[in-house]
């Protein structure tokens, strides 16, 4: 048996659930063990795996972006605070790593896109594999000063191979393969439901409007979008909206790509989670 050592972003569901696609196809292989380092959406990632092959670990991988209260707009006071308490400790944390990689004889690390392992892994010759559309190197570039930057910067340059997901502008000097797109698969009469629970009788336009599970924002009831003449609107479960044309996805519901997929269009921020081939996206 081989074991994988998986670690997955805290941030949103986006890196979740691209991650759920991978490690269903990993789990192909009945000679592969997974260790899934995370801890933000545990249960989402759990639950449509379900395999005895993969275990858990509860562990804070990253930082993620950190919002002005009721806005859309980065909160940089907050995430220099946040970013500084987590490098503050880099060594011992590379140290934990090392030790967790060593006792459960881990063969691969995988991260989409912790910098947490990469330095670990390379002290023990272990192969690392970062897959992602971006760094959290670059993402704090602009809103960090690069000088407080160096335990990231440093993280990913101990990378052994990048796999480079669409949409990607890093520049590594490590060997890099380009990907595309690539998502869940969608069950096409779960879809063929959904469009009927929201749209009965066929004649209104679904519109997906995609914020983010980190978004907070208790303005939205007021936005003039719900007013749109003939569409019916699907959100996530963290969107408060209370209208008659307005449908959450259940809390519990666990493959969210079919509600994306029962869609006409789709506006979104830019997140991963609403990728699928084939549909018109407007991203803001």
């Amino acid at each position: 048996m081989k074991t994988i050592a998986y670690y997955i972003s805290d941030y949103g569901y986006g890196h979740a659930s691209r991650s759920i696609a991978v490690i269903r196809n990993l789990l192909k292989d009945p000679e592969v063990n997974i260790i899934v380092s995370h801890s933000f959406a545990q249960s989402f990632i759990k639950e449509p795996l379900n395999s005895i092959r993969v275990s858990y670990r509860d562990k804070k991988t990253d930082v993620g972006y950190f919002l002005v209260e009721d806005s859309i707009q980065p909160d940089r006071v907050r995430l220099l605070e946040e970013y500084k308490n987590f490098v503050c400790n880099w060594d011992e944390k590379v140290e934990q790593e090392q030790g967790f990689l060593q006792v459960n004889k881990v063969d691969l690390v995988v991260s989409d896109i912790s910098p947490l392992p990469f330095e670990a892994a390379q002290r023990l010759g272990i192969p690392s594999i970062g897959l992602s559309n971006f760094t959290w190197y670059t993402a704090y570039q602009g809103l960090i000063e690069d000088r407080e930057l160096h335990s990231f910067k440093t993280a990913y340059q101990k990378m052994t191979y990048f796999l480079s997901l669409a949409c990607s502008n890093e520049k590594w000097n490590v060997t890099t393969n380009e990907y595309g797109l690539y998502s869940r698969e969608v069950d096409l009469k779960e879809v063929v439901r959904i469009r009927k629970l929201v749209n009965l009788n066929g004649y209104k336009h679904v519109i997906f409007l995609g914020l983010g599970m980190k978004i907070d924002v208790d303005s939205l009831e007021e936005l003039p979008i719900w007013d749109s003449p003939d569409c019916v609107f699907i959100v996530s479960s963290n969107v408060q909206v209370n209208r008659a044309n307005v449908f959450q996805i259940p809390r519990d519901y666990l493959e969210s790509q079919n509600y994306i997929a029962a869609s006409d269009l789709v506006i979104s921020k830019a997140g991963w989670g609403m990728v699928r081939p084939l549909m018109p996206v407007y991203l803001f």
